[in-house]
């Protein structure tokens, strides 16, 4: 199943989007985000696909709040959960890091994510209990034994709640340096693969992490949250924070200076 949905989130990455790459109309959103031609064709396009693969319903970042809320609160024995482009912004800017996301979700928990980059032609994809791939090759890539101060780090300063951990994040930096690309579902896949050490993240909607936390956790990822609660928790589904790293010990040493600052 899980290679079915490989193939299909390929073969619609390369219909639906590419064809669009410097080339979609745009509009704006009521949120202020960018909202492409591609988007919409590529949800459509998945929400037909989907149901070929298990036949239950497609809850889309492209569709209204009162849609997507009924979807999730009435659907708990599966629902699809698709992220048509992540990194819209990029996307219409030639930036060539964005991604499909698609995640397979049972009892509120992920069971089958896929993450791809048409660019790099990079597919990451994970089953509950299976472990975690790209392009077939095991997460993580590698893992580093390094101090805190030498990490690379994941954050998106804008989405982080407390000011406190904003201003001390930028005097105080404990970590080597900072990444920002503007792709929450391909953050977690490179935290998967070793290509980010620690994160933290104050809000990702349920498409930028239904996906990514599954390959994460498949790959040995810790997590926790900005909050104390339990990350698969449900109060904070439409809007969840996270705190991760793949490195235990990293771990333990990023969620210390966070808890500490925030």
């Amino acid at each position: 199943m899980l290679d079915q949905l490989q193939t299909l989130v390929r073969q619609i990455a390369h219909t639906e989007v590419m064809p669009h790459f410097l080339a979609a109309e745009t509009s704006i959103k009521q949120d202020g985000s960018i909202l492409s031609t591609a988007d919409l064709a590529t949800q459509a396009a998945l929400v037909r696909g989907l149901r070929q693969i298990i036949d239950c319903p497609v809850l889309g970042e492209e569709m209204t709040e009162q849609e997507q809320r009924d979807l999730w609160f009435h659907n708990y024995d599966g629902l699809w959960v698709v992220d048509p482009i992540d990194g819209t912004t990029n996307f219409v800017n030639g930036f060539p890091h964005f991604a499909v996301s698609v995640a397979f979700i049972r009892q509120g928990k992920p069971m089958l994510g896929v993450i791809y980059n048409p660019i790099s032609d990079e597919c990451f994809a994970a089953e509950q209990g299976k472990g975690a791939f790209l392009n077939g090759r095991s997460l993580p890539l590698s893992i580093r034994d390094k101090p805190l101060k030498r990490a690379i780090a994941g954050v998106e300063i804008k989405y982080l709640r407390s000011g406190t951990l904003s201003s001390r994040m930028n005097t105080l930096l404990p970590v080597g340096s900072i990444r920002s690309l503007g792709s929450s579902t391909l953050d977690w896949c490179y935290l998967a693969a070793g290509r980010i050490d620690v994160y933290v993240h104050g809000g990702q909607k349920l498409w930028d992490y239904a996906a990514g936390s599954l390959i994460f956790t498949e790959a040995g990822g810790l997590l926790a949250t900005l909050e104390g609660d339990d990350f698969w928790g449900g109060e904070h589904v439409f809007k969840r924070s996270v705190i991760a790293a793949i490195n235990p010990h990293l771990f333990h040493h990023w969620l210390k200076w966070i808890r500490e600052n925030q």
